[in-house]
């Protein structure tokens, strides 16, 4: 926590508190780098491709990151010979390194993004948090089929506690009948994790229309029979 000022011209402005966080990790396959500010995610490095990315918008205020990918492979290097050490925490140039314990996903729960109405467009959602290292994998199915097209996942997301958060969308159209799934791998599972979703929307039956309406004809036929009574008791009095 601290306070961020910028200078203009001869004046400072200082907007207020501001939280930033700084995740670098590693496992025996992956590594992480990653800087925060207020809640959103403004750089990371993508050691695959070797470079830096910015990862705010282009019309957001943009910091410049000169060297940082170089201290990450720097760092990620640190992390990779900690990780063979049973417990290590090295005070890094820039802050301290931790070695964390492979934690399998906490949470893991699929839910459509709007109301579902049959033959009309909606999203899947499948939401994977509390695992660490990043990434997951993420899979889905629809009836026992490997499905791709119209999937996405994010870029894992950092929470307070160390672990991670990623959510992966499937955009489907809903069929009567259908049963989806969404199946999730990570190192320290033993084995992977699948939650289940199946399209239930109740048709409109004869039943009830049937009961209504000889319920109706009875009532009718009640008010009938007391109302020629009434008129016959009327007449003998």
């Amino acid at each position: 926590h601290g306070r961020l000022c910028r200078l203009f011209g001869s004046a400072v402005s200082c907007p207020g508190p501001h939280e930033g966080i700084v995740i670098a990790g590693c496992s025996d396959t992956d590594a992480e780098e990653m800087y925060g500010l207020d809640g959103e995610e403004r750089w990371y490095a993508d050691f695959k491709n070797h470079r830096g990315v910015i990862a705010l918008p282009k019309f957001a205020d943009q910091a410049s990151y000169t060297g940082f990918y170089e201290l990450a492979e720097a760092q990620h290097e640190l992390c990779r010979f900690c990780f063979l050490k049973p417990f290590c925490c090295v005070l890094a140039p820039m802050f301290w390194v931790v070695v964390l314990l492979h934690h399998p996903p906490s949470t893991h729960t699929i839910y459509t993004r709007n109301r579902v109405e049959l033959d009309v467009e909606n999203h899947l959602i499948c939401h994977v948090s509390g695992f660490f290292p990043a990434p997951v994998s993420v899979y889905w199915t629809r009836n026992d089929q490997n499905v791709t097209e119209g999937t996405s996942i994010n870029t894992p997301y950092p929470s307070k506690d160390g672990t991670f958060t990623q959510i992966s969308t499937l955009k489907f159209t809903p069929q009567q009948g259908d049963i989806y799934s969404c199946t999730v791998q990570h190192p320290a599972l033993e084995q992977p994790l699948t939650r289940v979703w199946d399209v239930e929307q109740d048709q409109p039956g004869i039943g009830p229309a049937v009961f209504c309406g000889l319920g109706l004809t009875v009532g009718l036929l009640g008010v009938a029979t007391g109302t020629f009574f009434l008129i016959k008791g009327n007449e003998c009095s």
